[in-house]
């Protein structure tokens, strides 16, 4: 049975599989956009189709390392990127995670946070407050004090007042509460920071640097505010800038272009998951349908009662199946049917046309080919006649003996089947008779045989009585 790479057709199946998997992929982009899970995944990606590329043309040795190499990067994704994973996973609200779009409003308090970043610049009172995005900040904040007070203005000038203990960290809040203060953040190593740049400028560095948090720094000694986020520095001017800058981080939208363009954004990305799913399904599918033949004998469903199959112009058929390798390679004859249905079938010879209405294959197997794709079928009436019966004497009597006389009871037999079949059918014999077991006169049963399993006697055994006499010599 031998096997060749082939494409198959389509199936709704198909079409499914790509849907739900498109859009798996597009959830897994709303849920991640904005991290840096979303960069490293796209650069898998790449390498994936470069993998593809390289067995398209035959380098086996590069599809083999990119291969590994997409294999340790995916695991490393896990481990890397665990903290964003596990604050996905742990939502309570599933509903966010299977069909619902990012929030267009935040309980963060954004009048109260200018109001206070503008008072401590105005007071030249250095302060950092840090805002968290979608990545979890537990392993890069250290140090600080557990706080969980609700966020104010007059809150925010005594933590941040230099009598204060834990004025020189950070402050994390989070929608109305001030979650931690005094934090401690990681430094940032860049070379290409200002050089008025202290210490609290360089925490707010590297923190953004490493997370997709936003990070505001008011200057102690000029009191000047700048934003860290990603490795964008921004200087704030005035309050308006401020507040712009924390709704983009918040993702709040004001404007209609803003939306109209995050809608744009969004579909643009459903498209592409749908694009490159159905890459992905082509692909696999192209490198592992297979064609295999298999000869499957005819069945014959719905037949009256009165007609008999006389002839056919073949018992069996051979099917030219596709499907996936591992599928085709445990395909059993026992698992195909190929019927036939002579409901509305006439006396005579009757053509059958084959296609897919008369297979029966399991799910996953495609048909592509049946020959012959037709089939010839005689069909004749049943009917019955009385036939005579004949001994079939076999050997040769005793020395001296003569078979004077044998008589059948009964001489006829009603034998029932096809017309054409009976008026071929000229005598019925029995079975052997062997007459060098015969010395004298009696009488015994034999067997009918008929020449065809398809023809029914109302009788299988006839009485043959016979008449055995010595031979007279010769004078």
């Amino acid at each position: 049975m031998g096997f060749e790479t082939l494409t198959g057709i389509i199936r709704w199946q198909d079409m499914v599989d790509i849907l739900l998997n498109s859009y798996i992929l597009f959830r897994l982009y709303v849920l991640f956009r904005g991290t840096h899970v979303i960069r490293v995944v796209a650069a898998l990606a790449l390498l994936w189709v470069f993998q593809r590329v390289a067995t398209y043309m035959g380098l086996i040795v590069t599809s083999w390392a990119m291969q590994g190499i997409i294999a340790v990067a995916a695991l490393i994704i896990i481990i890397v990127f665990r903290n964003e994973i596990r604050n996905v996973l742990q939502t309570r609200n599933w509903g966010a995670i299977l069909w619902g779009f990012p929030q267009k409003f935040s309980s963060t308090p954004l009048d109260i946070i200018t109001e206070s970043v503008h008072e401590l610049s105005r007071g030249r009172i250095g302060a950092l407050i840090v805002l968290p995005g979608k990545k979890n900040l537990s392993e890069m904040v250290t140090g600080g004090v557990e706080w969980q007070g609700m966020i104010s203005r007059e809150m925010l000038l005594s933590i941040f007042w230099q009598g204060n203990p834990v004025h020189d960290g950070a402050v994390i809040v989070q929608e109305k509460r001030i979650t931690r203060v005094g934090a401690i953040l990681p430094l940032s190593q860049r070379s290409d920071l200002p050089q008025q740049f202290g210490t609290r400028h360089r925490a707010a560095a590297g923190l953004a640097q490493e997370s997709d948090a936003m990070v505001i720094v008011v200057s102690e000694e000029t009191g000047k505010v700048v934003v860290t986020r990603g490795d964008d520095i921004i200087d704030i001017q005035d309050n308006r800038i401020l507040e712009r800058e924390l709704k983009r981080h918040l993702g709040i939208k004001e404007k209609k272009g803003e939306i109209k363009r995050e809608t744009l954004e969004l579909s643009a990305v459903a498209l592409l998951c749908v694009f490159s799913i159905t890459a992905i399904w082509y692909s696999f599918s192209k490198g592992m349908q297979t064609l295999t033949t298999i000869e499957v004998p005819v069945e014959f469903v719905n037949r009256n009662a009165d007609i008999n199959i006389f002839d056919t112009s073949a018992s069996t058929v051979s099917l030219y199946l596709s499907g996936s390798g591992a599928l085709i390679k445990t395909l059993q004859p026992a698992q195909l049917k190929v019927a036939i249905d002579l409901k509305n079938a006439s006396v005579g010879e009757n053509t059958f046309n084959l296609n897919g209405h008369n297979v029966v294959l399991p799910p996953g197997v495609r048909l592509n080919r049946i020959e012959p794709a037709s089939l010839r079928v005689t069909i004749d009436q049943t009917t019955s006649r009385k036939i005579p019966v004949q001994v079939n004497w076999a050997g040769r009597l005793p020395e001296g003996l003569v078979l004077e006389n044998a008589v059948v009871t009964p001489s006829r037999i009603k034998v029932t089947g096809a017309s054409q079949l009976l008026k071929q059918t000229t005598t019925i014999y029995t079975e052997p008779v062997h007459l060098d077991k015969l010395t004298r006169n009696g009488r015994l049963t034999a067997r009918l045989v008929l020449e065809s399993a398809s023809l029914q006697a109302d009788e299988d055994r006839v009485e043959i009585q016979y008449t055995i006499g010595e031979r007279t010599p010769v004078p």
